[in-house]
This record gives structure tokens, sequence and C-alpha cells, in this order.
């Protein structure tokens, strides 16, 4: 009852800020748009490194986005940005399973996203609560992507986003009529194609706007014959007067990725040394579709196990991932008074997918013979490549392959309102965000008929071709996020500004499993998947932050914040407390577990000067100490064969390993050197350790210990993490953006440079710095001969210098394994790009 007094609150609060705002008197003048930008080339854009007023932040213009590579994705073009890593396998930064996001030490799923203030999830493979910022909106339609890496606004509507946030914007319709259009073409048979009309000003008030647009994706993956596409549609409408600004947008996506496998690396045992299937590490493991024929006898053996000889790093006939989505939303800025502005949002967000393998039968067999062999009562024994059968072999289909597939649906709706109010001096924000979130997720199996192989394909969702052969467990989760905020920005005098505020955050999460896994066919298991509510309210998350400003050029700035990250509701594998091994795991975490958490603090000098004759700088260095607590490390029960590309998989152990503290510094700076030159430039080091060994245990609670035995190995059960770097973010980075812009040609190149970063928890593996460099050139055709408003041509190159060298890790455990995805090799695509 209390619970449910508590969300009616939260909800009925987010509609109450309209009898505050009402009580200003109206009054007609406009109020600047807050997330608008331009959705033309600009040629004066640049990457943006003096931020926002207490906090670092760093803006990426959609122009300068879509000089990287036409069609990148938004998170891919942060890249460039200070203190971001963001890897993945492809060019574009499209693939979602095998991309890598670190600020700050960071991982993807402890940060926050949105778009257009709308929340979209933490970025996890699988994702249960949102989608990927380039399914949300079409990357030439973002008009500039805005990110905070020290600790996001307190308006951010995020549960996840203990570190930065990453915020994108798309851009407004054009108050002229125009018509763009774009056609990439380039390695690997790529074809993109992309076309807006916006339609200029429209109505009795002048006041309407408004674009469609759309895309069009077709690339083959560099090391094998998966095709990277889909389609993408999207609207938006403004309309603008003295009373407000109403906003409508519409995104449709639907999208094939194919996956790329890892390769798999082996640490040789305390003493021991590494056998030869441990030392078989290819460089990368391409898919063998379409060769069905080749694969099954060339590849596989009768009872489909793959070779003996490589081990884990086996190949699978395909793998990749489909996803849909419907996302939109309604927004209202009222323009109460000139001291008042309310804004409203509604949105909704439809999406269905499916992640799906097709490999070798024999990497499954300790999954499937409990569904299909009728002996597993008396023998189950089998494991993985090895004691097939031949009944087993006809039961899937006759050909040796199986095909897996992890399916998804979200339906999620949410309310955001806020009440922004000048007071003069004080600048006063309430607002507050509120989503329900209704998801489901499905492990299913399906045969693959020898006499029928054109039904597997990447392309196609095996239910609308055949029943499954079996469904091992259904998940469904019931979420409500409510998270309240206010803040005061005080400016106490001309030069010094002071911001301070705090936020609320509350999370009723419900995870069922209808379906639940037969006994032996998921690793770590004891009794059924774990099914209950885990509730969490916090209702002080304070920060508050000061600028100062010298002389209209410089400033000083702090912010100190805490922040947490809510339970993931993960009920397909993932790190959450409902894909533990035990209902007792789970229970424990219900009643005595605590969420990550950590304070965040960070200060430093902005300069921003113009020397006249286009001669300009702007330059920020930032220093940042984060302390992060309760950090939780899910330890899968079958790491083996998930680093192989294995498609069985396990639950896992969820372990609180206690505290990581950061320090870092963030050094980044814009020159323009006259008005055809700019030179960008942003240095990071980021030093973040374990404070804790820790144990792993069957609860995971209270496994932190206050031990610091060092060393590497495991000795008596303690994992030495203690005093460890944090696998999967290197220390050094460093990026370097240089342009040049001389009458109709432009010429741009990019270098980022990589260090060394650890690839096990105990900093015992790791993989080496790179360097990748990429470049482009265009060229603007005069007006005067093409008669329209833009023609241009552009080349891109990628990966320069052909470097070979590793991606994205998936960090191993202390004393097995560990995995990386390879860099893509260099690729060239040329664009022709007009405008009417």
């Amino acid at each position: 009852m209390i619970r449910s007094r508590i969300r009616l609150l939260g909800v009925v609060s987010l509609f109450a800020l309209s009898a505050a705002a009402h009580a200003a008197p109206a009054d007609p003048a406009p109020a600047p748009a807050v997330a608008d930008a331009p959705a033309v080339d600009d040629a004066g854009a640049a990457i943006i490194v003096t931020g926002k007023s207490t906090r670092s932040a760093t803006a990426l213009p959609g122009t300068e986005i879509q000089k990287i590579l036409p069609g990148i994705s938004p998170l891919k073009a942060i890249q460039t940005l200070p203190g971001v890593l963001y890897i993945t396998a492809d060019p574009w930064g499209y693939n979602e399973q095998n991309a890598q996001i670190f600020i700050h030490g960071f991982a993807s799923n402890q940060l926050g996203y949105t778009m257009d203030g709308l929340p979209l999830g933490d970025q996890s493979y699988g994702n249960y609560n949102g989608l990927a910022p380039q399914r949300a909106v079409i990357s030439e339609n973002v008009g500039r992507v805005v990110v905070a890496t020290g600790a996001g606004d307190l308006a951010t509507a995020s549960n996840s986003n203990l570190g930065g946030t990453v915020e994108t914007y798309s851009s407004d319709p054009l108050k002229t009529f125009s018509i763009q259009a774009a056609e990439t073409v380039g390695s690997y048979s790529t074809s993109r194609t992309f076309v807006r009309i916006d339609s200029g000003t429209f109505g009795a008030d002048g006041g309407g706007s408004a674009y469609i647009s759309a895309a069009r994706q077709h690339a083959r993956a560099w090391d094998f014959n998966g095709i990277q596409g889909g389609y993408q549609v999207n609207a938006k409408v403004v309309h603008e007067n003295g009373s407000g600004k109403l906003t409508l947008f519409f995104d449709w996506n639907d999208m094939t990725q194919p996956n790329e496998d890892a390769t798999v690396f082996f640490k040789p045992s305390a003493g021991g040394t590494a056998t030869a299937v441990q030392l078989y590490t290819p460089y990368s493991k391409p898919f063998y579709y379409p060769n069905f024929t080749d694969y099954r006898t060339n590849y596989l053996s009768a009872l489909g196990n793959s070779p003996a000889s490589v081990g884990s790093n086996y190949r699978n006939y395909y793998s990749d991932a489909q996803r849909t989505d419907y996302l939109g939303y309604v927004r209202y800025d009222a323009h109460l008074s000139s001291k008042a502005t309310w804004s409203n949002t509604a949105y909704f967000h439809h999406n269905d997918g499916a992640g799906v393998v097709a490999g070798p039968l024999g990497q499954s067999i300790t999954t499937i013979q409990p569904y299909l062999d009728p002996n597993y009562a008396t023998n189950p024994h089998y494991t993985a490549n090895n004691n097939a059968s031949a009944a087993l072999v006809a039961a899937t289909g006759g050909s040796g392959l199986v095909t897996r597939t992890t399916e998804y649906r979200i339906d999620r709706g949410g309310l955001i309102s806020a009440l922004n109010l000048d007071l003069g001096a004080h600048k006063i924000e309430l607002g507050g965000w509120y989503e329900y979130n209704s998801t489901t997720q499905w492990r299913r199996w399906y045969g693959v008929d020898v006499n029928n192989p054109a039904a597997s394909t990447p392309y196609i969702r095996p239910l609308s071709k055949a029943a499954p052969l079996f469904t091992q467990y259904q998940g469904n989760a019931r979420i409500e996020e409510l998270q309240l905020h206010l803040q005061d920005t005080w400016q106490m005098f001309d030069k010094l500004l002071v911001q301070a505020g705090f936020k609320t955050s509350a999370q009723w999460a419900n995870g069922t499993f209808p379906v639940q896994p037969k006994a032996g066919s998921l690793s770590g298991l004891t009794g059924g998947l774990p099914q209950g509510t885990i509730n969490t309210l916090r209702w002080f998350l304070p920060a508050v932050g000061a600028t100062y400003d010298f002389n209209g050029h410089e400033q000083l700035y702090f912010n100190v914040q805490k922040n947490l990250r809510q339970y993931p509701v993960y009920l397909a594998g993932g790190g959450g407390p409902w894909f533990t091994g035990s209902q007792a795991a789970f229970d424990a975490f219900a009643q005595q577990g605590k969420p990550e958490t950590s304070w965040t603090y960070e200060g430093g000098f902005r300069t921003n000067r113009s020397f006249g004759e286009g001669f300009g700088l702007q330059a920020q260095i930032n220093y940042y100490h984060v302390v992060f607590n309760n950090r939780l490390l899910a330890i899968s029960t079958n790491p083996g064969g998930i680093a192989g590309g294995g498609i069985t998989g396990g639950t896992s152990i969820l372990v609180n390993v206690g505290d990581v503290h950061t320090d870092g510094v963030d050094a980044a700076f814009t020159l323009r050197l006259g008005r055809n030159v700019t030179l960008y430039n942003a240095t990071s080091y980021n030093l973040s350790k374990y404070q804790n060994d820790y144990t792993s245990t069957a609860l995971g609670i209270g496994a932190a210990s206050n031990t610091c035995i060092g060393g590497y190995l495991v000795t008596g059960g303690i994992v030495p993490t203690c005093g460890k770097q944090l696998p999967g973010t290197p220390k050094w980075m460093n990026k370097t953006v240089g342009t040049v812009d001389v009458g109709p040609f432009e010429a741009q190149v990019i270098g980022d440079f990589v260090g060394r970063r650890f690839a096990t928890f105990t900093d015992d593996a790791s993989v080496p710095s790179y360097f990748l460099a990429s470049a482009r050139i265009a060229f603007r055709l005069p007006e005067e001969v093409v008669h329209i408003k833009k023609a241009e041509v552009s080349l891109n190159v990628t990966n320069l210098t052909d470097k070979k060298g590793w991606s994205s890790i998936s960090v191993g455990s202390a004393t097995n394994s560990w995995s990386a995805y390879p860099i893509a090799p260099r690729q060239w695509f040329l664009t022709f790009s007009a405008a009417l």
C-alpha cells in the first residue's frame, strides 16, 4: 500500500507542476528552444570543448559527425571526444553485439543515454529498456551530441548514469523548403541512401515546419558474407509561436546486423603449459554462411561436432541481431510568461527483435539433451562438442546444426515534465520522469533442416518459418521508474554562479519466468531461475557546483554529485539479480543487497578566446575523482562457452566486489588558425583501481573483503583484484582532428590513440595499444555550375594504415580465458550529397 502511494505521488507530481505554472501571468514572449540544431552544414562548426556551466561537457555538431563518416552512429562519432572510448568491429559503429564504450572508467551500462531528452536505456546488447541512438534517429538528422564525461544533469532521464551521459539531439525542420539527398558507396559492397524533405514554414502564423526523412543501409561484413542493412524513417513536426512550441517526432527502423565472433585467448594455469588448442588464436573467425554444404561436410563431423583442434575458437554458421523499433514523442514547451516555461513530453517505444546464432550441434549438447534425448534421465553425461548421437542430429533437422535465438519484446511509455522559473538571480528547475516498461525475453531453439537450408538465414526470424524445437525459458518483467529533481542556479554576483540541487531515484521491478529451463539445461542453475520483486528508493542524491568567470573568457568550475544505478532487470542473461543461479541468491539481493552508487568530484579551467582574422582558441582542462561503491561483478557459470562464442550460455554469480577509486585528467582544445585551418586535440589519463579483493560466493552479498594480498593468482578462493586497474579501459588516450578548408576543397585527418588495456580482473593479460588514422577529402561543386544550393563529393578512408589489432574486449575470469574482437581493416567510402 505504501509503495503504491509513493508511485501515485510521483506520477501526480509530474502534473502538479501545472498548478504552479499557471499561477504565473501569461506572456506571449517566446523562449529559446533547448534542443535545436541546424540540419545543414555550417562551415564554422567544430568540436566545442568548453561545455556546460558547472560540469565538464563537450559538444559534437552534426556537421562534424557526418565528416567522420556519413551515416555514422552518434556513439561511434563521440570517440573523438576527451575521456571517451567507443569501439566496434565495423566502421559505422552500428553493430551492438561487439560495441564497447567507456567514459572515465565507467562501462556502457553504467552511463546515461537520451535522445531529445527521451531515455534510451543502458545500451547493453539485448537491451530490455531502450535502444541504440542510431536506431532512435537517422544519423544525418542528428543536430548534435553532448557528452558530459563526469556527471550528467539532474534532469537526465536515466537510471544507470553512475558516470557521464550521452545526449543526442535531433535537428529541427528548416524554415525554407529543401530536399536533401546523399548516396554513399564503397568497400565491401557498401550502399547507403539518405533522403530528407523539409516543408519550410506553413500555417496561418507561419510557425509550422516539418520534415520527413528515410535512409537505407547495405554493407557487407568485411570478413564474411553477411549484410549489415535495413531501413529507417524519421518524421518531425514543429509549431512555434508566442504561446509555446509543439514538437512531434516519429522514428521507425528495421535493421539486421551480422555479428562478429571474438577470438578466445587462454592463460596457462599456474606452473602449466598452454595446449595446442589453447594456442590456436585466429585473428578473425568468419562465418560460413551461405556455404551450407561446405560447412556441414568439410567443417562439422557427422554428429555436428566442430573440429577438436580449434577448441573454443570454432566457427559458427552465422550470427546476427534483428531489431524493429517504433519510437515517438509529443512535447509542448509552454511559455507561460517571460519568466516561466513549462515543458511536458509523452513518449512510447515498442521493440521486437531477436539475437540469432546458428552453429554446431555439438557445442549445444548440454542444453539440448534434456529436451530431446529420451535417455537423458538414465544417461545425463553429455558435454559440449562430445558424445553427440545420430538420434539428436535427426531430432534437430538432420544437418548437424542448431539455431538458438534470444527473442525480445519491449513496450514502454513515459512522461517527462519540467518547470523552469526565472526569478532574477535564481533560476529554479523542478521536474520529473516516470516510465512504465513491460518486457519479455524468450530463449528458443530451432532445428536446421538438411533438406531446406534456405529456411535458416540471418535475414528471417526463425519463428516465421518454423515452430521452435523448444522454449528453454521465458522471462517477463514489469518495471516502473520514477525520478524527481529540484535545482537552483544562483547568480550570486556577476562572476560567480552556484548550482545546487538533488534528485530522487526509485525503481519497482518484478521479474517472473512463466517458462523455466529444464534441470541440467542451464549451467550453474540450482532449481529454477529466481523470481520476485526488488524495489529500490533513494530520496536524496545531491549535486552542487559553481563557476567563477574571470573576464568573460576564462572560467574555473567544479561539480560534486552522487548517482545511483538501479538493478538491471535482465531476464535473458546479463548481470542482474534475476539471472543468478538460485532463488536464495536473488532473495539475498532483494533483502540485503546494495545498488551501485558513485560520488563524482570534478573541477577545471576553461578558456574561449577570439583573436580576430579567424584566429581563436577554446580549451579546457578537467580533473576528476570518483568513488564508486558496491561495484557488482557478474561472474559467468560457463565462462569458457561464453568466451568461445558458445551458444549454450549459463547463469551468473553476482558479486559485490567493493569499491573502485578513479583519478583522471582530460585536456582538450580547438584551435582556429585563420579561416581555413582548425586543429583539435584531446589527451586523457585515467587510473581506476579496485580497492578490495573479493571472494566468489553463491550469494555474492558481502563478498568484498578488506584484504589486499597482491599478486595475480587466486588463492584460498580470494581473487586478488585490490590495487588492479579496471579491465577494458586504457590509462592513456589521445585524439586529434585536423581540418583544412580552402575554397571548394576540404580535407580532414583524424588520429586516435588508445593505450594498453587489461583483459582480466587480475591484470595478468592485456591487449597492446594502437593508433588508428582516418581521412576525408571533399569538394563542393560551385552553385553557378550545378544550379542547386549544395552539391558535394567526399571520400572517407577509415583505418588509413590498415592497422591490425584488437578492438572490443570481453573481459575474462581471473584464472581462465578472455576474448577480443578484431579491428576492421582499411575501407573507403565515396559520398555524393546535394541539397535543393
